[in-house]
């Protein structure tokens, strides 16, 4: 039995961040009805269409879910969410600000008359202060809460990859709904888990916040090298091509120096015989390095770092993350089933051996939704005329 078995979630999601929360409470067994739009459904749908013509963003974080359509500002759309949420444990929304009060689906309202219910408000910047209605995605909140300022090379501001706001935010409404569960099986209430991506992300720049803010300076930006730690980045070998490596402590910084540079005497060199003067001669510890790297292939160099106990890694593409030995050696990938057929899918990265994760189907759009109105206890007359009615 999954942890979460017994748990239904009403989502009125979109995008990235609330439906990648919800996506972790199905893997552990949660029943999700997600609400779409009739006819296009939720809009990540159509990011791009590189999964067999689906979109990666949407096959990603929305399997083991079922696809209700519903025009929430139709008049007769009142009647099925309160039949939903009056039978549901979680209700969660990302919609734009302000909408979820409009539609009557406000907490405090819920609250009053689900006090079992856990209601979970995933925006951009809160309710109050002077940001409350301002429209938030990824990338302008990655600029908001200073990310672009501190990544990219000293010429050029460079966002995150990948959707890190969406992701951290996502994160926490999973752990906080997670915890509201707890909480209830304690005091029997409800409660309101609310979520910010301003407030997430800031919480993940704290070093330089902290920083910046008690030295003055902020740290530089230093493309694929740490900014506050050397050696820990980017090195060219004879061959042209590059490895990674990390120094974390002096000990480590010791090691490098006789084991992989055959220079034992530069542990004790006054110049870097602490990380403070190995940052600030940063410059030409580098090129002492791969001076001395130059006279070694990328291979030979990992084999001297493997043997020496250094960190090390490869600067995979995501072809090579796709097919990398560890994820093949740990039966890391599982098959989910897709409107186009099957992908295959990650496990979640937390493993534990009472119970395997669920992998259902990614739905199609409005899927479920005849499944899931007569389970609400509408007769198929009434979803035929809901369907004509265009209120699903």
């Amino acid at each position: 039995m999954r942890p979460l078995e017994g748990i239904t979630v009403v989502a009125l999601e979109q995008a990235v961040a609330a439906p990648f929360c919800t996506r972790q409470l199905a893997d552990l067994g949660a029943r999700v009805i997600k609400i779409e739009r009739p006819g296009v459904g939720d809009f990540a749908r159509d990011y791009d269409q590189t999964v067999k013509g689906q979109s990666a963003y949407f096959v990603w974080l929305n399997r083991s879910k079922e696809s209700l359509t519903l025009d929430v500002k139709h008049p007769q759309a009142k009647e099925i969410l309160a039949k939903l949420i009056g039978g549901a444990d979680i209700f969660i929304q990302n919609l734009a600000p302000g909408a979820a009060a409009r539609l009557g689906l406000a907490a405090d309202a819920l609250l009053k008359n689900h006090p079992r219910l856990i209601v979970c408000d995933l925006s951009g910047y809160g309710d109050t202060g002077p940001y409350a209605e301002k429209k938030a995605y990824d990338l302008l909140v990655q600029s908001e809460a200073g990310v672009l300022s501190v990544t990219g090379t000293p010429e050029t501001q460079t966002k995150v990859g990948i959707s890190i706001v969406d992701i951290s935010a996502g994160m926490y409404a999973y752990s906080g709904i997670l915890t509201a569960l707890y909480q209830r099986e304690k005091t029997g209430k409800g409660t309101r888990v609310e979520v910010t991506m301003f407030e997430a992300l800031a919480e993940w720049m704290s070093h330089p916040l902290y920083y910046t803010h008690f030295s003055g300076q902020p740290p530089r930006r230093s493309g694929p090298d740490h900014a506050t730690i050397v050696p820990y980045g980017r090195f060219k070998c004879g061959d042209d091509a590059f490895v990674m490596l990390g120094i974390q402590n002096e000990r480590e910084w010791a090691k490098f120096c006789s084991g992989v540079l055959a220079r034992p005497e530069l542990a004790k060199d006054p110049r870097y015989d602490n990380n403070t003067k190995r940052t600030a001669a940063r410059t030409e510890m580098v090129g002492l390095i791969e001076q001395i790297f130059a006279g070694m292939t990328a291979a030979e160099v990992v084999k001297k770092l493997d043997a020496a106990g250094i960190a090390n890694a490869r600067i995979n593409t995501p072809d090579e993350v796709w097919e990398h030995p560890q994820l093949k050696a740990r039966n890391r990938w599982r098959e989910v089933q897709t409107p186009a057929g099957p992908i295959p899918a990650l496990l979640p990265p937390v493993t534990m051996p009472d119970f395997e994760p669920r992998f259902d189907a990614v739905p199609a759009v409005g899927e479920h939704t005849d499944d899931v109105l007569a389970g609400l206890g509408f007769s198929k007359d009434e979803i035929s005329a809901l369907h004509a009615g265009g209120a699903v």
